[in-house]
């Protein structure tokens, strides 16, 4: 049997090592696979489109060209943050006879003999994980509109992820990657510092923009 691992992180500077190890080690013991049999996809990029991931690219096609006969992840994120890529993923591996495994939620979908409620249970992680962008969404939405009735905005530079354009305030070419970031450093996963490198700022900077701007991000 050979096995695929798939895993992710959003930025360049975070680490696989803890998703290394959980599906390695779930390979191993759940699935019998051999150091040998195991094949690993590695992906630092956000979860939000699967087309821009490049290992994700190279795992469909090797799936589909039979090389492939399950594939693990940590946990449904790590697939996918909307709805329609996790049931593309999961069709697409299906109609090849290749199981995904999540491992954090105890998941088998696509199986000869599959569950109807881990499928159900699939289902609604995608749901609530889309759910929660979509919220996210709205919130940043409503910030934006807020800054550009400020006098902040008439008057300073545009916020950490953001330009002016034509009087509007709008997302910046790495807005998903700083939302990402800040996101970590919100949840005390990454240290301001490291944040104003990975986003070449200032730990000011990073500060603010958590602290006073988090609607901005979806932090709020």
């Amino acid at each position: 049997m050979t096995v695929a691992c798939y895993t992710r992180v959003s930025t360049a500077k975070q680490n696989l090592d803890r998703q290394l190890t959980s599906t390695q080690q779930y390979a191993e013991d759940r699935l019998g696979a051999n150091l040998s049999d195991i094949e690993i996809y590695r992906d630092k990029a956000t979860g939000t489109s699967t087309t821009a991931r490049d290992d994700y690219q190279r795992l469909m096609d090797d799936a589909e060209s039979g090389e492939i006969d399950a594939v693990v992840a940590h946990e449904v994120s790590r697939v996918a943050r909307s709805i329609s890529d996790l049931e593309r993923t999961a069709e697409r591996l299906r109609e090849v006879d290749v199981e995904l495994h999540i491992v954090s939620e105890g998941l088998v979908i696509g199986a000869d003999e599959e569950d109807p409620y881990q499928r159900a249970l699939f289902q609604l992680l995608g749901v609530f994980g889309e759910l929660e962008a979509n919220i996210k969404r709205q919130n940043i939405r409503e910030g934006i509109a807020a800054r550009q009735e400020s006098d902040e905005y008439r008057h300073g530079p545009a916020p950490l992820g953001f330009e002016k354009r034509d009087g509007h305030l709008v997302e910046g070419a790495d807005y998903d990657r700083v939302c990402t970031v800040l996101d970590m450093v919100a949840r005390d996963d990454m240290s301001q510092r490291k944040a104003a490198d990975e986003l070449d700022s200032s730990r000011r900077t990073i500060r603010r923009a958590v602290e006073e701007r988090g609607e901005l991000y979806g932090l709020v």
